[in-house]
């Protein structure tokens, strides 16, 4: 009975979480002007969600249709190379074991919990000439991300027999076709889970584009909602229509994956 009720607790904190907060965006995004500024939770009294869209769409010359392509094109190219990158730096981690890997460990442990340096960053990027480009963006977005997908690799890594890489070499395996004709293959549960995490939190960011790509010609899906905002205070209905639509990728990412994003994350703790 207890626990029956902790989980009925635990089912109403969630709905109060984050059903309501996404009702409350969908409800306003439907509504006019007028209504939209009692800023009140309620059913629209004149529903316009294809006016709202087509407002939302058209503002400052499809500012959000180029958003999106930025969006996308930053997240393919950051999570591809994270994921290329991660599972080679891990499964080097976790199959030699020397002073150069152990120091290589600690920076890759330190980057998980030290802030990230927004000044030197860009000062960096300025004297490479990468500023304000959208390069020097992915390499920022990869940087911040590397960490946690090398942790991830070598995770599983470490359940795949030593045996596997002996045999290989054996029958005439090179370092690169060992890793990507045996390696590789193996890592598809994780790596599933990295292209799905990462993706989702490259799409979703909002602070680093804003400090190292400023501008309407570079902006991302997240920038729209802060110039949106900024232009038009009093349209809520534009507005949460802007934050529907920017979160909807999102969102249909994780209804069709979430179960393999939880296989990801625990297969390597459960192998091992």
């Amino acid at each position: 009975m207890y626990r029956y009720g902790v989980g009925g607790l635990a089912i109403a904190v969630s709905l109060v979480v984050f059903v309501v907060p996404f009702a409350f965006i969908v409800l306003v995004a439907a509504m006019d002007a007028r209504q939209a500024g009692e800023f009140r939770f309620a059913w629209p009294r004149e529903p316009q969600v294809w006016q709202n869209l087509v407002e939302v769409v058209q503002t400052r010359d499809y500012l959000l249709v180029i958003a999106f392509i930025n969006s996308i094109v930053l997240t393919v190219a950051s999570v591809t190379i994270m994921v290329v990158l991660g599972a080679m730096v891990a499964f080097v981690l976790q199959r030699r074991k020397s002073r150069v890997t152990a120091l290589v460990n600690f920076l890759v442990l330190a980057g998980l919990v030290m802030p990230p340096a927004v000044v030197p960053t860009i000062w960096v990027l300025q004297r490479l000439g990468m500023f304000g480009t959208m390069p020097g963006l992915i390499l920022v977005e990869v940087a911040f991300g590397l960490s946690f997908t090398i942790l991830l690799f070598r995770a599983f890594i470490s359940t795949i027999p030593r045996e596997l890489d002996e045999a290989a070499v054996l029958d005439g395996a090179g370092p690169l076709r060992l890793f990507f004709r045996v390696v590789l293959p193996l890592l598809r549960p994780v790596l599933v889970t990295v292209v799905l995490v990462q993706s989702v939190t490259v799409f979703n960011d909002f602070q680093t584009p804003l400090y190292f790509l400023p501008g309407d010609a570079g902006a991302t899906v997240q920038l729209t909602l802060f110039n949106f905002q900024s232009q038009t205070t009093s349209s809520y209905n534009l507005l949460f229509m802007d934050i529907l639509l920017i979160t909807i990728p999102p969102l249909v990412l994780y209804l069709f994956f979430n179960r393999q994003i939880v296989a990801g994350m625990t297969s390597g703790a459960v192998k091992g």
